[in-house]
């Protein structure tokens, strides 16, 4: 069925709220038992706390009256793939617990996402709850951008003399001989700016918000053999991204493949998140042998 503009904001008032009370009882919580998931290319996307699957019962139970009455699919990171993404023409894809190793570590950089995709893989909704700042960012595709229910408009002018650069551990280690390195500093003085400002260990979420927040700023991650994120680490922030008008593609400028069939990974083309296109195009020019 197709959704009206009515439906898509009923529907973000529902993730909103779902999205701020698992991330309240995140935020209360601490894991008492840790497990290793099968799959994924890191420690970061294999380690799992009763506290996610508390999280995603949460969630699923607060969404489940409008997949119902809307006929969504839905897509989980604690629950196994049953294809219904697929089928439906639209889904909700949830990460109950983005950033599950910093949790476990008492770090900040943890967030709970929820978005609605439509089965072309583009995203409609997008809600990030941030467990340290106890704040929701959300949009609604043509609606805006909200932070806690208020109008938001990203600060565009800069928030200071570097460029600031969100990455995953990954993302360093891959570049043992620092081509990409000095690619990034080429890119800073090119923007007058006098630093690269490199920051390492949040999860996916905060790390998009976080590069939208420090302009200029951006969040990449390159192609890899496996893992690399998956669908439901990117789909809230791209929706949020889209209505202010940042960057959100692949790394090589195409629309991120948020309902990709035979996978729910995103190694294959890399993730590109950026304040703007300007810095986007520069990004994509990097040393290609990294991506």
């Amino acid at each position: 069925m197709r959704l009206s503009a009515v439906d898509l904001e009923d529907l973000a008032d529902v993730a909103v709220a779902a999205a701020a009370e698992a991330g309240r009882m995140i935020a209360d919580s601490r894991p008492t038992e840790i497990e290793h998931k099968v799959g994924g290319g890191s420690r970061a996307s294999q380690v799992v706390t009763e506290i996610d699957r508390q999280s995603e019962a949460l969630i699923v139970e607060r969404l489940g009256p409008t997949i119902e009455r809307y006929e969504l699919g839905l897509l989980t990171e604690e629950t196994e793939d049953d294809g219904g993404r697929l089928r439906a023409d639209y889904f909700w894809c949830v990460d109950p617990l983005d950033g599950t190793l910093p949790f476990i570590e008492g770090r900040p950089g943890s967030a709970v996402s929820i978005a609605l995709i439509a089965r072309d893989g583009t995203p409609v909704i997008g809600a990030a709850y941030d467990v340290t700042g106890a704040r929701v960012v959300h949009a609604v595709a043509g609606g805006g951008a909200f932070i806690d229910g208020r109008p938001w408009e990203p600060v565009r002018s800069r928030s200071g003399e570097a460029l600031t650069v969100f990455a995953d551990r990954r993302f360093v280690e891959q570049d043992p001989d620092g081509l990409v390195a000095a690619g990034l500093d080429r890119i800073a003085q090119d923007l007058g700016l006098s630093d690269v400002d490199l920051r390492v260990g949040a999860g996916a979420v905060m790390n998009a918000l976080g590069a939208l927040t420090n302009p200029p700023g951006c969040y990449v991650k390159v192609p890899a053999a496996a893992g690399g994120g998956s669908l439901w680490d990117f789909a809230a922030t791209a929706c949020i991204f889209g209505e202010v008008g940042a960057v959100a593609t692949d790394i090589h400028g195409a629309p991120l493949d948020l309902n990709r069939p035979d996978s729910t990974f995103m190694h294959h083309r890399g993730v590109l998140f950026a304040t703007d296109e300007d810095l986007a195009e520069r990004l994509r020019e990097l040393p290609r042998k990294r991506f």
